[in-house]
C-alpha cells in the first residue's frame, strides 16, 4: 500500500494547494505570512518571504503530523482488516463530501484570513499561523485532509502512519514556497490566474482519487 499512498498523498496535497479554498487567496495568505508590504510596491527581501513561507509550512506539517501520530497509536489494538474497511468506508465518504461541497454552497462555508489581520510578521507568528491554518481549515479542504488522515490510520506501525501526512505536507507546501520565490514577478501572476480559472478540476480530482482509492481499500485489492 506504501507505494501507491505516497504519491496520492503527495499528489491530494498539490491537488489541496490549488482548490478554491486556497489559491485564489494565495496573496493573502503571503500578507499574512509575511506582511502587508507583500503586496506593495516595495515587498520585502526575498529570503524574509521565504522564511517565513518555510515556517508557516512547517506549522501546518507539525500539526498534521501529530494528528496522523495520535489516531495511528489510539487505533494501534485494531485488527488490519478491521482499518481496512474503516479506512476505506472513510475515504469515500470523505471523497463525496469534497465533491458536494463544490456543488452545495452550504457545504462550502470558510473562514477566510484577510488583509485586515496582516498586522505584523514575525519567524514565530509564521510558524503559528501554519498550525492554526491546519486546524480551522474549510471544508473543501478538510475531506482532503481527513482521507489522507483515514490512509495514515490504515498504517501497520508508526512510520507507515507519518510517511502519508508527510508526502501529504510536502504536496501541499512547495507550491506555497515556489510561490514565495515567486512572489511578485510575472510568472507567479500567470500561474495564479491559471490555477484560479481551474480550481474547481483540483477539488473533482481530489474527489475521485479519495473515492476510487476507498472502494479499492474496502474490498482488499490495495
Amino acid at each position: 500500500m506504501g507505494g501507491v499512498t505516497l504519491p496520492l498523498a503527495f499528489g491530494l496535497g498539490i491537488a489541496s494547494f490549488a482548490s478554491p479554498c486556497v489559491v485564489p487567496l494565495v496573496p493573502v495568505y503571503f500578507a499574512n505570512i509575511a506582511g502587508l508590504s507583500v503586496l506593495s510596491d516595495q515587498p520585502p527581501s526575498r529570503r524574509h518571504i521565504l522564511t517565513n513561507t518555510i515556517l508557516f509550512v512547517l506549522g501546518f506539517s507539525i500539526v498534521f503530523i501529530l494528528m496522523g501520530t495520535v489516531i495511528n497509536a489510539l487505533l494501534g489494538g485494531i485488527s488490519i482488516e478491521v482499518k481496512q474497511r474503516v479506512a476505506g468506508g472513510l475515504l469515500i465518504l470523505f471523497g463525496v463530501l469534497l465533491f458536494a461541497a463544490t456543488k452545495i454552497p452550504q457545504l462550502n462555508y470558510q473562514r477566510r484570513l484577510g488583509t485586515d489581520k496582516a498586522k505584523g510578521t514575525g519567524y514565530v507568528r509564521s510558524l503559528l499561523l501554519g498550525a492554526v491554518f491546519s486546524i480551522g481549515w474549510t471544508p473543501c479542504i478538510g475531506p482532503i485532509i481527513g482521507g489522507v488522515l483515514a490512509m495514515a490510520s490504515y498504517g501497520g506501525n508508526m512510520v507507515e502512519a507519518l510517511l502519508p501526512l508527510t508526502a501529504y505536507s510536502l504536496g501541499l507546501g512547495l507550491p506555497f514556497i515556489a510561490m514565495g520565490a515567486l512572489l511578485g514577478t510575472a510568472k507567479a501572476s500567470i500561474a495564479l490566474r491559471w490555477m484560479t480559472r481551474h480550481a474547481y478540476l483540483a477539488t473533482a480530482f481530489g474527489s475521485i482519487v479519495l473515492i476510487v482509492v476507498g472502494v479499492l481499500m474496502f474490498f482488499g485489492v490495495i
